[in-house]
């Protein structure tokens, strides 16, 4: 009930400005975003590169309904590219975008418009030597999605998709992805969905993750796993050995400030692993999301919000 609530609270305007008056240093939101600037994201690229890990980053926004916001996030990615490739940090370092990020949403050539902004990222990481992952929304956006990503397969086909576990669809769709050369990150999912789309208990969507990733790491592409989870992390290792995987044919994706010692512990053990960066000012629905997968962070988020340090 607690979870609902607070994806619930993730599209709430009132709250949203209330909360939105925290600085991005402020505790829990530094804790999981990694700042507002594209030179602190690169900042924090370096950081987690020098020990060992793989990054990809987010530029916070979504739900956009103006073009020339879209447009303003697709040059955003386009300055991150060019300073990463600065910073020698490309090879260790991609991009994910939010279709409705960067005009996904808008009326009537909404995406169209994604499709030319996606497409330009695109054509921007390759030049510098990495790759794009578009993250998954909504249960509204999947179809739509998975479009574009068709559409950008046909030029880009390094580009990754992401599946959500706790869709009732998703195990159909990670056959349809499993193919040579298909990069597919499988998470669990962070929206607030209907149950007639979407598993509601953690012990469904927990099921459906483990027949989710038996469909990836038994076919011929590259599953990207991302989980906090011990159990499904353990899981997740047993189906690459049984299938014969060998280190570097799948990866371990997490969420930057989530379980950094077992991100260098698996590190460590020769496995890829890569980290979720978020950051840029509209960082309040991610936050939120975050806070709705873990409760117990609620009591150092109110005191961040009371302080306001």
């Amino acid at each position: 009930m607690l979870r609902r609530v607070l994806l619930g609270m993730s599209r709430s305007p009132q709250i949203k400005k209330a909360v939105s008056s925290l600085p991005v240093s402020s505790g829990i939101v530094s804790r999981f975003v990694a700042g507002e600037t594209t030179p602190e994201a690169v900042l924090a690229t370096e950081k987690l590169v020098s020990n060992g890990l793989n990054v990809t980053l987010d530029h916070l926004g979504e739900d956009v309904t103006d073009l020339a916001a879209a447009t303003a996030t697709a040059e955003a990615y386009l300055e991150l590219l060019k300073q990463l490739a600065a910073a020698g940090l490309t090879k260790h370092a991609e991009v994910s975008v939010k279709l409705s990020a960067v005009g996904q949403a808008l009326p009537g050539d909404g995406e169209k418009i994604a499709l030319e902004n996606a497409r330009t990222i695109c054509h921007a990481a390759r030049n510098a030597g990495t790759t794009v992952t578009l993250d998954m929304e909504d249960h509204t956006t999947t179809d739509s999605t998975l479009g574009i990503l068709r559409e950008l397969r046909q030029d880009f086909p390094e580009t990754g998709a992401v599946l959500q576990a706790y869709l009732r669809r998703t195990e159909s769709d990670c056959r349809d992805l499993a193919y040579a050369g298909s990069r597919v990150r499988l998470c669990k999912g962070a929206y607030k969905e209907p149950e007639s789309v979407a598993f509601q208990e953690k012990r469904q969507v927990d099921k459906a993750y483990v027949r989710a990733m038996k469909v990836l790491m038994n076919g011929t592409g590259y599953p990207m796993i991302a989980s906090h989870d011990p159990r499904l992390i353990a899981i997740a290792g047993s189906l690459a050995e049984r299938a014969k995987r060998q280190p570097g044919s799948f990866e371990f994706q997490m969420l930057f400030g989530i379980r950094p010692e077992e991100q260098l512990r698996l590190a460590g053990l020769g496995h890829t692993v890569r980290i979720y960066i978020p950051y840029g000012e509209d960082w309040y629905g991610y936050l939120v999301r975050r806070l709705a997968e873990r409760p117990a962070n609620l009591q150092f988020f109110a005191r961040s919000l009371i302080s306001k340090k």
